[in-house]
């Protein structure tokens, strides 16, 4: 009842998540070692790209930790790390401007950024609320618990697949910053590609084991179905 099929393809994404995962911690490492050109910090870049888009009230602060930056949608601030928001390294400007992005994005009602916003609440909710009910629909072999389980869950995988389109195009956007403001050069594009790249790779691993879960409890749901 616990093992599926399903559960090889979803070992092979979390393989995959493991892997997006090192090499976010090992693109930034490598990339927080070479200097851009422009010799700005990242607090400096961002602050440039948040007024040139007209966002003077959005301020940028200091968090600490690694990879811990942020864009704060309700208080309306940018949040850099410490090697982040005080470095000059091509991972430290490409971090800022992706963050920046969410800014603008929030700035310019950026639909897929909309959606997520207002789907924060609900899903915060059925996440917290849907292993539960399929625990216990399994335990119980009770698949209207499973069904309603599989329904809550569902919000919290849409949910993903909404960030997906977000995180993309604000890696998009701080790639048109970093070169249309002269922060990079050609030759520094590479690593900023990088770096935004891995960081993509985490939302889209992440997406693909919530999918694989939901499908795997879809198939059992409507295998039990058929069996009563």
């Amino acid at each position: 009842m616990f093992f599926h099929p399903m559960d090889f393809l979803i070992l092979i994404a979390f393989a995959i998540s493991l892997w997006a995962q090192f090499k976010v911690k090992g693109n930034f490492k490598k990339w927080s070692q070479v200097e851009a050109h422009s010799g700005r910090t990242g607090a400096e870049i961002a602050r440039s790209i948040l007024d040139d888009n007209g966002l003077y009230d959005v301020p940028v602060e200091p968090v600490r930790g690694t990879l811990t930056d942020h864009y704060d949608p309700v208080s309306k601030v940018v949040r850099l790390s410490e090697p982040v928001y005080y470095g000059v390294s091509i991972a430290s400007v490409s971090v800022a401007a992706h963050e920046v992005g969410h800014a603008v994005q929030h700035q310019q009602s950026y639909g897929a950024l909309k959606l997520r916003h207002h789907m924060f609440p609900l899903v915060n909710l059925t996440s917290g609320i849907a292993p539960f009910l399929l625990l216990g629909g399994f335990l119980l072999d009770q698949f209207s618990l499973i069904g309603i389980g599989i329904v809550l869950f569902s919000f919290a995988v849409f949910f993903q697949l909404v960030t997906l389109p977000v995180e993309f195009n604000a890696s998009s956007r701080a790639k048109q910053y970093l070169v249309a403001e002269g922060f990079i050069r050609n030759e520094e594009e590479r690593g900023v590609n990088k770096v935004l790249n891995a960081a993509a790779l985490t939302y889209v691993a992440a997406a693909l084991i919530s999918l694989l879960e939901l499908l795997k409890f879809v198939m059992i749901f409507f295998q039990g179905e058929r069996e009563e």
